[in-house]
């Protein structure tokens, strides 16, 4: 604790949908960090997130860096360090579409060196992990009250990809990556920020939520394809990320319906999206990809 004993002001911070809280800290010296404190039952895995932090960081990833974890009176805290800068996703729309991609190139590349650290070796199969987790999500869709117009190219797309998850490799996985949880520092580098989803499977499946960087800015996506790819994106890489995305998308209306209107507006909304992205998912690569 002995950065934690060090703390002589805390402003909370409520951007985001973690459950940790979290506050910008000021330590006695006058330095500047990021706290996060979770429910005391999240201990083993604050450690683990901060283990993995340092492994990344170890391979000069631009991100946010772990310097401390423990237990405190509100639960199990991590201290990690402070990013002077921007959110990118505010940030990247200003931004010409020939920077976008570069932007995106550094984020493809960041992502492929945080995949070239292995799985635990203990980890189940995966294409018996996914499909129970496809299951899931299915189930969870049928029995909720609200559907998607044009769902059923979804169900389609499911039925016709799950074999392509046999004998698929797993590495660690970042667990949210995409250009909400990334940054533009003082310096203009792209840094990548909270890792506290964590997870290890597909290295492939991690990105389900580039949706959301298509959205924003599709120059940004297609950089992040090719810089991941080095620029030779295999077919099957399209073909298991339609599989991806249709389960997330699936799985997204169902948990919307729990945080209000909104929420299930702005997914189906953006189911929408994919479905013209994919003709009704009767193409494999999306039409915001521009090869460059």
């Amino acid at each position: 604790m002995e950065l934690y004993s060090k703390i002589v002001s805390r402003v909370p911070i409520h951007k985001g949908w973690s459950v940790d809280r979290k506050y910008c800290i000021t330590t006695a010296d006058g330095s500047r960090y990021l706290l996060r404190v979770a429910p005391l039952n999240r201990l083993k895995r604050k450690e683990k997130e901060h283990e993995i932090m340092r492994r990344c960081a170890a391979l000069e990833i631009p991100m946010s860096r772990s310097v401390e974890f423990g237990t405190c009176e509100d639960g199990a805290y991590s201290i990690q360090s402070w990013i002077e800068g921007c959110d990118a996703e505010e940030a990247i729309m200003a931004m010409d579409g020939a920077r976008q991609y570069r932007y995106g190139l550094d984020a493809g590349r960041i992502l492929a060196k945080i995949h070239t650290l292995p799985a635990p070796e203990d980890a189940p199969d995966w294409e018996g992990r996914f499909n129970a987790k496809i299951d899931r999500k299915l189930a969870m869709y049928d029995a909720c009250p609200l559907k998607y117009e044009g769902g059923e190219a979804f169900l389609r797309c499911i039925g016709e990809n799950r074999h392509l998850l046999k004998g698929r490799p797993q590495t660690v996985h970042h667990g949210d990556y995409h250009i909400g949880n990334m940054m533009f520092d003082d310096a203009g580098v792209l840094t990548v920020i909270d890792f506290e989803k964590h997870d290890h499977g597909d290295p492939w499946e991690e990105f389900n939520r580039i949706v959301w960087c298509a959205q924003a800015a599709p120059a940004f996506a297609s950089g992040m394809v090719e810089g991941y790819f080095d620029g030779d994106v295999p077919m099957e890489f399209w073909r298991l990320l339609a599989l991806y995305i249709c389960s997330n998308t699936l799985g997204s209306l169902p948990w919307a319906l729990d945080y209000g209107g909104d929420e299930v507006q702005v997914m189906r909304a953006q189911a929408a999206q994919v479905l013209r992205w994919y003709d009704n998912m009767r193409r494999a690569i999306p039409t915001w990809y521009q090869q460059r």
